[in-house]
């Protein structure tokens, strides 16, 4: 069996959501697949549940569009908001980053709301398993879901799989990248019921486990290892790894504080890798080139993790070498180093998102293919939307600083 569209997103995390909501608000048939039931990807089964800033931490919105809409859908069916100054854009001091933490099951809610309302074809519970390949161009995937093997078609394919699944099996160049252990988990706590009771606000109550990387939890014996993506095994081993990490915290906890006093709800449904597999792009995000200027630059994302460090995103960071039909979205665009660590989070994901699905709205349209898309045309979709393509879109000329600085 097979069913025709104008473009397929494999991959319903906040890139695959932004690049399906872009393109079917387009006009586009557009075919979302997700391997779970719940759409979000680490922002909600990863319980990473912190979207990090669009503005440069000093006062400047710097990402906006779909990656702002998303911000806000975080947080209309559960508890959060952006810092005071943040919700009017003319005011003119600003408490704080452009953030919010947001409840993963309230985000869930809103953003199968968002999906449904534009007209979105869901196919959960879908695993894309192969691309359907006509020499060097992707046509289409196929899936499998309980009723077996299907097929779908599409002359434009986006890959937000955040592991460059696609990609890869279409014979894409390639990149892979180490990580250590880290995992987050929402849990209860006796503290936060406390504060919540006496605040009348349940906000408190979004209480984190979160142990691995700058977070390790001197009770907790961790394994010293550095994991790679691979086969099951490897990842079998690091959720196995994080979840005994989990329960040395908690035994440590609970025998001072009892078990009825801090406790997990629920740990995360899939694994919280920070980098996987990426593509080899046309261009490549290296590391030094915060506050380079490009001309097929497309969009600009912050630092979330240094204050004053903005990056633009050429469109050939989301375009594949060697195959056609076929864009990129998500931590898996051609983004190295820790230009990767600047691209992998949920505003640079949702954003990279809109852009392939602005692109592809183009390229179906015209008949062309995504990497004959004129990064011009992007640019002008986008901004007709009141989004900033390049640096000197949001500063002035003096202001800018020399490409590296931060």
């Amino acid at each position: 069996m097979s069913e025709q569209y104008d473009v397929i997103v494999c991959g319903a995390g906040v890139a695959g959501i932004a690049a399906a909501l872009e393109s079917a608000r387009a006009g586009l048939s557009v075919a979302l697949v997700e391997k779970t039931i719940i759409p979000g990807g680490l922002a909600t089964s990863g319980l990473v549940y912190v979207y990090l800033p669009l503005c440069d931490g000093r006062g400047t919105q710097v990402t906006f569009g779909i990656a702002e809409e998303l911000l806000l859908l975080s947080t209309r069916y559960g508890p959060g908001k952006p810092p005071a100054g943040w919700e009017t854009p003319q005011t003119p001091e600003k408490a704080g980053r452009y953030q919010v933490t947001f409840s993963p099951a309230s985000f869930i809610l809103a953003l199968d709301e968002a999906l449904i309302d534009a007209g979105v074809h869901l196919w959960l519970d879908t695993l894309a398993c192969v691309p359907v390949m006509r020499d060097q161009r992707v046509c289409g995937v196929e899936v499998e879901t309980k009723a077996g093997r299907e097929t779908l078609l599409a002359p434009v394919t986006i890959d937000a799989t955040g592991d460059a699944d696609i990609a890869c099996r279409a014979g894409v160049p390639c990149a892979t990248s180490a990580n250590i252990m880290s995992i987050w988990a929402l849990q209860a706590t006796l503290a936060s019921a406390d504060v919540a009771a006496s605040k009348r606000d349940g906000t408190a109550l979004l209480s984190m486990f979160a142990h691995g990387g700058d977070g390790d939890d001197p009770e907790i014996e961790s394994e010293d290892r550095i994991w790679n993506i691979g086969a099951a095994k490897e990842i079998t081993a690091f959720v196995v790894e994080g979840r005994r990490q989990m329960r040395e915290h908690y035994k440590a906890v609970q025998a001072q504080a009892g078990r009825t006093n801090a406790y997990p709800i629920t740990v995360p449904s899939m694994a919280q890798y920070r980098m996987t597999r990426r593509i080899v792009g046309q261009e490549t995000i290296s590391p030094g080139h915060s506050w380079t200027r490009r001309s097929d630059s497309v969009g600009v994302v912050a630092d979330w993790r240094a204050d004053g460090s903005v990056w633009e995103i050429p469109y050939g960071a989301l375009i594949p070498k060697t195959i056609s039909g076929l864009l990129v979205a998500g931590r898996c665009i051609s983004a190295a180093g820790d230009a990767w660590h600047v691209t992998r989070v949920i505003p640079a994901a949702a954003l990279t998102g809109q852009i392939t699905g602005a692109a592809a709205a183009i390229a179906v349209r015209k008949g062309i293919e995504p990497a004959n898309v004129d990064a011009s045309a992007i640019q002008k979709a986008l901004r007709k939307k009141g989004m900033p393509c390049k640096i000197e879109d949001i500063y002035d000329a003096p202001s800018i600083p020399k490409p590296g600085a931060s």
